[in-house]
This record gives structure tokens, sequence and C-alpha cells, in this order.
């Protein structure tokens, strides 16, 4: 058994997934998630790392309520009711303001998460692109 067929089942089994790709070659794994689906990003680091790999940054296509003031944006994701704080993209630098004028509305977010050493422990959305 390879090790990209460890952690394409240990993902495919997770509820809410659509399809699984694995590529050991470049150590990425690309997920579908379906409409509607209840898992967090830490929750798939979680079991990235129980497989024994070690998760990195993550770029993340999601829908959610901006909410927060102004100069420090959040999203309000209902499906989870997460509320993930959102941060500058230094690539991006323009999108985080632009999310601090929407407050209030629902937007899709692209952009970056970072996993920490604690894989529960909140961690911002770098913002790169609002729709």
């Amino acid at each position: 058994m390879t090790c990209a067929h460890v952690v394409h089942v240990a993902l495919k089994k997770v509820a809410g997934v659509e399809s699984v790709e694995v590529g050991l070659n470049r150590g990425l794994a690309n997920l579908k998630m379906k409409p509607g689906n209840k898992i967090t990003v830490p929750q798939l680091w979680q079991i990235i790392h129980s497989q024994g790999y070690t998760p990195k940054a993550t770029v993340v296509l999601v829908r959610g309520e901006l909410m927060g003031t102004p100069d420090q944006p959040q999203l309000k994701v209902p499906e989870t009711g997460e509320v993930i704080a959102l941060a500058v993209d230094p690539k991006h630098a323009g999108a985080l303001e632009a999310a601090g004028k929407q407050i209030g509305r629902t937007v899709v977010v692209r952009g970056v998460m970072n996993p920490g050493k604690d894989f529960k422990a909140a961690v911002p959305l770098q913002i790169g692109e609002l729709k």
C-alpha cells in the first residue's frame, strides 16, 4: 500500500468529501467537498497528521457571512458555525480591506490557512480573493 493510498482512503472516508486526489511527489492533496459539508480545515489537518504526515499550507474556497469590524473582519461559516479571523495575504493586501467594507454580506473567500503545532487551535484565513 502506498503512502498516497493511505492518505486518499483516510480523506475519502470523511463525511462531506466528494473527491480526493493525492500526489505525494508534490506533497499535495486536492479535495472537492460536497455543498453543505460540516468539516473544518483543522479537522482535515488532524486526519492527515494521524496518518503520519505533516499538513502544510492549505488553499481554501469557502462561503460565509462577513462579520466583525472593518479593521478586524471575520468569516462565519454557516454549515459549521465556525468563525474564522481574516488576515492579510501579502500578495493580495487590498482583499482584507475590501472584506472590511462588506460586513454583513455573504461572500466567497479564497485564501490560505497555515497549520500551527496545535491543529485544534484557531487559524486565520489569509484572504487572497473575495467574491
